[in-house]
Protein backbone atom coordinates (compact mmCIF):
# COMPACT_ATOMS: atom_id res chain seq x y z
CA UNK A 1 0.00 0.00 0.00
CA UNK A 2 1.11 3.41 -1.01
CA UNK A 3 1.90 6.29 1.63
CA UNK A 4 1.19 9.82 0.45
CA UNK A 5 2.92 12.93 2.76
CA UNK A 6 1.12 16.32 2.79
CA UNK A 7 3.90 18.86 3.80
CA UNK A 8 4.84 22.59 3.85
CA UNK A 9 6.31 23.94 0.26
CA UNK A 10 7.09 26.69 0.02
CA UNK A 11 4.29 29.16 0.18
CA UNK A 12 1.96 26.07 -0.25
CA UNK A 13 1.23 22.79 0.54
CA UNK A 14 2.90 19.78 -1.30
CA UNK A 15 1.22 16.05 -1.81
CA UNK A 16 4.53 13.53 -1.75
CA UNK A 17 4.22 9.77 -2.35
CA UNK A 18 6.33 7.94 -0.18
CA UNK A 19 9.92 7.95 -1.17
CA UNK A 20 9.27 9.79 -4.72
CA UNK A 21 11.69 12.36 -5.50
CA UNK A 22 9.67 15.12 -6.33
CA UNK A 23 5.96 16.18 -5.36
CA UNK A 24 2.79 14.87 -7.13
CA UNK A 25 1.30 18.31 -6.88
CA UNK A 26 1.04 21.11 -4.64
CA UNK A 27 -1.63 22.93 -3.49
CA UNK A 28 -2.78 26.78 -2.15
CA UNK A 29 -3.87 25.74 1.07
CA UNK A 30 -3.40 22.32 3.42
CA UNK A 31 -6.92 21.12 3.04
CA UNK A 32 -6.98 20.97 -1.06
CA UNK A 33 -3.57 18.77 -0.49
CA UNK A 34 -5.24 16.59 1.88
CA UNK A 35 -8.22 16.23 -0.73
CA UNK A 36 -5.69 15.21 -3.69
CA UNK A 37 -3.69 13.07 -1.35
CA UNK A 38 -7.21 11.06 -0.07
CA UNK A 39 -7.66 11.33 -4.12
CA UNK A 40 -4.85 9.63 -5.17
CA UNK A 41 -5.21 6.89 -2.49
CA UNK A 42 -8.18 6.12 -3.20
CA UNK A 43 -7.42 5.66 -6.76
CA UNK A 44 -4.61 3.22 -5.81
CA UNK A 45 -6.76 1.12 -3.48
CA UNK A 46 -6.19 2.71 0.16
CA UNK A 47 -2.96 3.65 2.17
CA UNK A 48 -1.83 5.78 5.01
CA UNK A 49 -1.91 9.63 4.92
CA UNK A 50 0.31 11.68 6.55
CA UNK A 51 -0.39 15.08 7.23
CA UNK A 52 2.56 17.42 8.20
CA UNK A 53 1.90 20.62 10.50
CA UNK A 54 3.91 23.99 8.96
CA UNK A 55 7.00 22.83 11.43
CA UNK A 56 7.27 19.70 8.80
CA UNK A 57 6.68 16.90 11.77
CA UNK A 58 3.43 14.57 11.34
CA UNK A 59 0.20 16.02 13.31
CA UNK A 60 -2.19 13.37 12.11
CA UNK A 61 -2.11 10.30 10.28
CA UNK A 62 -5.18 8.59 8.46
CA UNK A 63 -5.65 5.43 6.90
CA UNK A 64 -7.39 5.41 3.33
CA UNK A 65 -9.80 2.44 2.64
CA UNK A 66 -8.99 -0.96 2.06
CA UNK A 67 -5.60 0.44 3.57
CA UNK A 68 -4.27 -1.73 6.91
CA UNK A 69 -5.45 0.49 9.56
CA UNK A 70 -3.12 -0.21 12.42
CA UNK A 71 -6.31 0.72 15.02
CA UNK A 72 -8.73 -2.15 15.39
CA UNK A 73 -11.51 0.18 16.72
CA UNK A 74 -13.44 2.82 14.32
CA UNK A 75 -12.53 6.83 14.43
Amino acid sequence: MPDYHVTPHGDGWAVEKGGASRASSVHDTQAEAINAARGYLENQGGGELNIHGKDGKVRAKDTIAPGNDPRNIPG
